[in-house]
């Protein structure tokens, strides 16, 4: 999600209320990244969706400047990332002597499963992130020490297996055993929080497109995530950015990890589906 100081989720609580937001809707560029991969930024969408006909991508509300660094990946710094990345797939660690590369091969080989996360994991009996499946990998596999779950070294893997899936299509599965798991990032997606009283929807759903001062509200999309933010000039995980919007309401967040952000992600993702995975893609 875009993320905005207090300052400006005051301004929009205002303009909202008085109906002065200035519009500007996203523009019409098309995305290929190195000349080759084509990504879709715009999509029907999804069945699920009561109250959006086209979803689109971050990409599309950013300035030329901003989307040009990520079709690129010499100019993209969030693939300096993807780069430790690979050197920690291949890295062995733990009591197994085992690398991630020992079980998945090369890393190309897993084109395709950053598309299908969050996911029910039948064996757990839960819907997982990337993140809780790999961590589960090092334990129960390689016999390594868990990452911290939005550290460095997991957000850094996370950004590798994006970007071998960039231009495939998110396709997270919400029916079956998910849907309860869904039901719930659902009803958090639309709860109103904090001093300012604002939901997810409110901003992301009721006002994508409006210019908040400076800022050009997306639909808060998170096929691009890991995302690498000129704010911060760092790699941003999924959670720290739903932490940072929730926070910007002035209310208590939920924790990183935490069964409401791992619902959140399931139910916000499956809003993007049909658009491309974009990782590590670049916003302000």
């Amino acid at each position: 999600m875009n993320g905005f100081n207090g300052g400006l989720l005051s301004a929009l609580a205002l303009t909202v209320g008085l109906g002065g937001v200035a519009t500007a809707e996203p523009d019409d560029d098309s995305l290929t990244i190195n000349g080759e991969i084509a990504i879709v930024t715009e999509a029907a969408a999804p069945a699920h969706l009561e109250y959006v006909d086209t979803v689109y991508s971050g990409w599309r509300f950013r300035s030329d400047e901003t989307q040009a660094v990520q079709m690129d990946d010499f100019d993209n710094p969030g693939m300096l990332g993807v780069e430790l990345g690979i050197e920690q797939w291949s890295a062995v660690d733990g009591s197994e002597g085992e690398s991630c590369a020992s079980c998945h091969g090369d890393v190309e080989d897993m084109a395709g499963v950053k598309a299908v996360y969050p996911k029910w994991n039948e064996g757990a009996g839960e819907v997982r992130t990337i993140e809780m499946q790999i961590n589960d990998c090092r334990k129960t596999r390689m016999g390594a020490e868990e990452w911290k779950y939005n550290g460095g070294e997991m957000t850094n893997t996370v950004a590798l297996l994006a970007s071998v899936s960039r231009g495939l299509p998110v396709n997270v599965a919400i029916d079956g055993p998910a849907q309860s798991t869904w039901e719930k990032g659902k009803e958090i997606y639309y709860t109103r929080y904090g001093q300012l009283e604002l939901s997810c929807a409110n901003c992301h759903e009721d006002n994508y497109g409006n210019m908040i001062r400076a800022d050009h509200l997306s639909q808060g999309q998170i096929n691009g995530f890991p995302t690498y933010r000129l704010k911060n000039t760092k790699l941003n995980t999924v959670h720290d950015r739903f932490r940072g919007c929730i926070r910007d309401t002035r209310a208590h967040t939920f924790s990183v990890a935490s069964p409401e952000f791992i619902a959140l992600e399931l139910y916000v993702t499956s809003r993007g589906n049909g658009l491309s995975v974009e990782g590590p893609s670049v916003r302000n």
